[in-house]
């Protein structure tokens, strides 16, 4: 079960989330305007939901905060050992006595504290001179050997060299949690379809019967097309850098692989790569009822409401919403026809957040609102969708190619196909009046 205190964060941020959004809405209806102050307020109550799209975000946050106070601990620590180290070779200087070093060490650190202590509270011109003395010394010392001038210490304190790449997230369409993915050994897939269905027809006691036709069969063929990607990289580099960089590519590699794989699910066009459920032949698309958003004219989700039940049964059990993040703040503000809002937190019952009680998954290719767009797709996308997989991904290490010019080069490349095999599995709404 989620955290007690996570599922009242999301529910108590809801409630004041309906209650902002309908008081901006009346504002809308009276004025025409909305209070710049309760527009804020209901951005930042966005962001606590938000917040809670992803639970891994949450603890990749403790870990970061408590990765953060380590740091700060051991650096702590270390200007701390560096003192009481610039110390104690002071004092070593005094004799070659270790009990009257120890004691001489003693003395110096306890003066030295002293010291630091006073010239905070009553300021270093009230210090005793042995405590000024103290205080001078250790400054001198410190600055003789400080790491601003490398001649006088830098070239001892080296930087410390991080072995982690710092990296943006790239945003990836989960293609494979919503087809149906298949392998194949050959260049397609061929898959039969039935294209025509016979009627039954009622006949009298005696009647004729004649033959019911109308049963027709197709084919669906699925090819396969190619990704690539080619990079080139000195013998030099591979040979000293701190990282494995055949690995490093490699990921970079599978990583932009699957970013044009996303793409092309959404909106490939067929040819060269496979076809995107946007522009698929034969899926059906529903108005939102406003030429640029997508709540129709009353600001209402009397569009996504008909693209759902426009959906047939047997594909609605298992349907799913697609669509973006900047849409799915624009979800979170519509209302049924009965003035009830139709995205709801699953949390408190241990499930995923819901629009009108179906999940939903969001998939970064989707377009944004807009005049024409698609923004929203509703079904069951496992039985309208059909990806294949030929090669998962190869690596070709070439070093002959680019030799003369000190290089070797590294080409991936990827076999796979998919396009829609089940068009009337989902539907698309489409931002028009």
């Amino acid at each position: 079960m989620p955290d007690q205190t996570a599922i009242e964060k999301v529910m108590n941020a809801f409630e004041e989330f309906k209650t902002a959004n309908d008081a901006a809405l009346d504002e809308i209806k009276k004025n025409g305007v909305t209070d710049p102050i309760l527009t804020d307020k209901i951005g930042k109550i966005e962001d606590t939901l938000a917040s809670f799209e992803d639970a891994n975000q949450k603890l990749t946050a403790v870990e970061l905060e408590v990765k953060s106070a380590e740091a700060e601990a051991k650096k702590e620590k270390e200007h701390i050992d560096e003192i009481e180290e610039k110390l104690n070779r002071l004092s070593m200087r005094g004799s070659s006595d270790p009990e009257q070093r120890a004691q001489d060490l003693k003395t110096t650190v306890n003066e030295w504290a002293r010291a630091v202590v006073g010239a905070a509270t009553v300021g270093v011109p009230n210090l005793s001179e042995g405590q000024q003395k103290a205080l001078a010394t250790v400054t001198e010392e410190y600055k003789a050997l400080g790491v601003a001038n490398d001649t006088t210490g830098g070239y001892l304190a080296p930087t410390e060299y991080v072995r982690e790449i710092i990296k943006g997230v790239t945003e990836v369409s989960p293609v494979r949690a919503l087809a149906r993915v298949r392998r194949t050994a050959s260049k397609a897939i061929s898959v039969p379809k039935r294209t025509g269905q016979f009627s039954a027809q009622w006949v009298a006691e005696q009647g004729t019967k004649s033959e019911t036709d109308g049963l027709r069969y197709g084919m669906w063929e699925i090819p396969n097309h190619e990704l690539f990607a080619l990079i080139d990289i000195s013998n030099t580099n591979l040979e000293d850098s701190a990282f494995d960089l055949e690995d490093e590519i490699s990921f970079e590699a599978k990583e932009q692989f699957a970013v044009a794989e996303g793409a092309a699910f959404v909106s490939g066009s067929g040819v060269g790569k496979p076809e995107g459920f946007l522009v698929a032949a034969g899926v059906a698309s529903g108005n939102s009822g406003s030429a640029t958003t997508i709540a129709d004219a009353e600001g209402q989700a009397n569009g996504l409401i008909d693209l759902k039940y426009g959906l047939k049964t047997a594909y609605a059990r298992n349907a799913t919403w697609t669509l973006n993040r900047t849409t799915l703040g624009s979800v979170r503000k519509l209302k049924d026809a009965n003035k009830g809002y139709i995205w709801m937190p699953g949390i408190a019952q241990g499930k995923p957040n819901t629009i009108d009680g179906d999940p939903y998954v969001e998939v970064p290719d989707m377009p944004n609102e807009g005049a024409g767009t698609t923004p929203i797709a509703y079904g069951d996308f496992k039985r309208a969708y059909t990806l294949v997989d030929r090669i998962q991904m190869e690596m070709l290490r070439d070093p002959y190619t680019q030799a003369t010019g000190g290089n070797i080069r590294f080409i991936f490349r990827r076999r796979l196909g998919g396009q829609v095999t089940l068009a009337e599995a989902i539907r698309k709404l489409k931002c028009a009046a």
